[in-house]
């Protein structure tokens, strides 16, 4: 982003600031206390056991029949504990999370870092600056998410101006990331920096009719990237996303759509063309039992993506056709053992998914939920003498709330692949991929107080 950006968005900033405390009276003894503090804790702790549940390196085995491959067993215990401190008074709100993550055991004791760390101010009229760190949710989550189920989530430095009312929702948000290290040198170039960006201009705009079960957003996003051509470093290239959200929730049904179109250029100067749609329909005759059906398709290459400049692998590519999902929350998409745009196939090649489903939840007891849900996977290009087909995968999850502060959660996934599968994530053990969990949550409030 240029200076003169920089300079209307400080002014629109400060004019929204200057209105945005609403006038006092002093004589007012009987008003409610306007300033509110909390302290809580969040600790998350999930051990997972997986056999294949993601593409891992073979391991070479000998025995009497020869050298064979198979993908070993990894078991291991994830956890992270948040210490959100929120304060608010009036038209000022602030909050910072303090996050430890990691593996048990892990060197260096896991990663510490401010989750989130920012300030906000409302005017009376619907109007409202956000800066600082935040972790950013729109819609379904598709798109942008806080992508909560990673223990380290996603937060972005943004400059966030809205305005939020009568069933409109508008949101603007800026965000320019730069390397200490160059910044003193005057130098332009962000490579391996906090975020997975060097720029960010996004809109976003949603509307609720009144009296009609209906809401519709549009997003649209300027992504500007650091330049991966030895030859010209310090060139921003960007791609843009642009799409909409729609939910229509009459009684008993709920069902969503979504179409987004990429375009611009990628890190390396090619062309993107590409695009995604979702569609999903849930069905709820009761409050304790439901089923849900869906389908998503996301473009792809028909090539092996090895980038060196313009030239991927040995073919020169003119346009990229595979879909990024950008910065969404992916777990909750494409499968709960994340093998599609969580882990990357094989040379970071993107042919592309088609992902059909279907489920259903009940809830047995008050406290206690239980899913089920089948997956169909499948490429969405033509590749040479491969099917389409990558495999099939069945899920299995309950989570029960102990108290208002407890809750646990356990959940099992088994797939069965393919040879594209085999031959896209090269893994030997296609027929015999496993996964399993089981969550501790606990998140109690330690102090609050108003005054």
């Amino acid at each position: 982003m240029n200076n003169r950006r920089w300079l209307l968005a400080a002014i629109a900033t400060t004019a929204l600031l200057a209105t945005a405390q609403p006038p006092t009276n002093p004589s007012d003894t009987t008003a409610a206390p306007k300033n509110q503090f909390s302290i809580d804790l969040q600790f998350l702790g999930r051990g997972e056991a997986r056999y294949g549940g993601m593409p891992e390196a073979p391991v070479e085995t000998n025995d009497e029949e020869g050298t064979e491959s198979s993908v070993p067993t990894s078991n291991f215990v994830l956890s992270r504990t948040r210490l959100p401190i929120h304060f608010t008074r009036d038209w000022l709100e602030a909050l910072v999370t303090p996050q430890h993550s990691g593996v048990w055991g892990q060197a260096g004791k896991g990663g510490f870092n401010l989750h989130e760390a920012w300030v906000k101010m409302t005017t009376r009229f619907g109007m409202f600056a956000q800066v600082g760190r935040v972790a950013l949710n729109y819609d379904d989550e598709r798109i942008i998410g806080s992508d909560d189920w990673a223990m380290a989530s996603s937060s972005h430095d943004i400059l966030r101006l809205g305005y939020e009312g009568h069933g409109h929702k508008a949101h603007v948000i800026l965000a320019y990331n730069q390397n200490a290290n160059v910044m003193a040198a005057g130098g332009s170039i962000y490579k391996d920096g906090g975020q997975p960006y060097k720029t960010m201009h996004t809109a976003w705009y949603h509307y609720d009719l009144p009296r009609f079960p209906l809401g519709a957003s549009l997003l649209f996003m300027n992504i500007g990237m650091q330049s991966a051509l030895e030859n010209n470093p310090d060139r921003t290239w960007f791609q843009h996303l642009a799409g909409g959200y729609t939910s229509f929730t009459p009684k008993h049904w709920k069902a969503e759509g979504a179409y987004y179109k990429q375009f611009g250029k990628n890190e390396h100067g090619i062309k993107i063309d590409a695009w995604m749609a979702s569609a999903k329909v849930t069905y709820l005759p009761t409050s304790r039992f439901s089923v849900t059906a869906g389908y998503d398709y996301l473009s792809g290459d028909k090539y092996f993506a090895v980038p060196t400049g313009h030239n991927i692998g040995m073919v020169l590519h003119d346009v990229i056709k595979g879909f990024s999902t950008v910065y969404g929350s992916h777990h909750q998409f494409y499968g709960a053992m994340d093998f599609f745009y969580v882990s990357a196939y094989h040379h970071g090649f993107t042919p592309g998914l088609q992902n059909a489903y279907i489920g259903g939840s009940f809830s047995p007891l008050k406290n206690m939920k239980v899913d089920a849900s089948y997956h169909y996977f499948a490429i969405a290009t033509d590749l040479t003498d491969m099917h389409k087909t990558l495999g099939h995968e069945i899920e299995f999850q309950a989570g029960y709330a102990i108290s208002r502060d407890v809750s646990v959660s356990a959940g099992a996934s088994f797939m069965w692949g393919g040879e594209t599968m085999e031959r896209l994530k090269r893994s030997t053990s296609k027929n015999s991929l496993r996964w399993g969990y089981i969550t501790l949550v606990v998140t109690p409030r330690i102090f609050s107080t108003k005054w």
